[in-house]
């Protein structure tokens, strides 16, 4: 990438995300932005504004929050690096940081892609992409499900017979979309010959196998 003076922390939650744009004097410039394709042009007039199109940008790995984000950064051709929150972590530590707000938590990570410049994010590919949405799925509905049966020992007469119907929809959900994972796997040659490999070690089964190739693929 260019030399840029310029870094931007992207701090990303569920409705909203918070940036701060860190100058070569160490000065910030924050605002905080909807998390919805509009929030997402807001931000590139506001960097265009800063004459920041050529800054590096930065943000932690937030699964479906910052996942449409880090899309429309990349798609933008804008020098973005997407950075496990352990890291970040790890630095704030180090800095004896104890601030916890959005605002400071983006001048936190802009500060860190200052120092250790990470490398540029790529968007997966597509079949990357799809197992990673159907993989996210999966989650999303084992969560469910354990919340519904936690209600199921509480629940009694009508009430209880409404929870088993919703576990039983659940269920044949959960069904479908590992199907779902299992024949899109199948369908690419090298995420099914990796997800043979990865089955062959002990302790590795099918649903971890699929986890690991949607979220730990280069």
């Amino acid at each position: 990438m260019t030399h840029t003076t310029l870094f931007v922390g992207i701090d990303v939650a569920k409705a909203k995300f918070d940036v701060a744009l860190l100058n070569a004097e160490g000065k910030y410039r924050s605002k905080v932005f909807p998390n919805t394709p509009p929030g997402y042009l807001q931000l590139l007039e506001w960097l265009t504004g800063h004459d920041a199109l050529e800054a590096h940008l930065c943000m932690e790995t937030t699964g479906i929050y910052g996942r449409a984000l880090a899309h429309f950064l990349a798609q933008q051709q804008l020098f973005i690096s997407v950075v496990n929150p352990a890291q970040i972590h790890a630095f704030g530590r180090a800095e004896l940081n104890r601030a916890k707000t959005d605002k400071a938590d983006a001048r936190l990570i802009a500060r860190y892609c200052q120092m250790h410049r990470p490398a540029l994010w790529m968007p997966p590919a597509e079949e990357i992409a799809t197992l990673q949405a159907l993989v996210q799925r999966l989650e999303d509905l084992l969560g469910l499900q354990a919340m519904e049966n936690n209600r199921l020992e509480a629940a009694a007469g009508p009430a209880r017979e409404s929870v088993a119907a919703v576990l039983q929809f659940i269920q044949q959900q959960i069904e479908m979309v590992r199907l779902q994972i299992h024949i899109h796997i199948d369908q690419h040659p090298d995420l099914k010959s990796q997800k043979e490999l990865l089955s062959s070690i002990p302790g590795i089964g099918g649903n971890t196998a699929a986890t690991l190739l949607a979220f730990l693929s280069p």
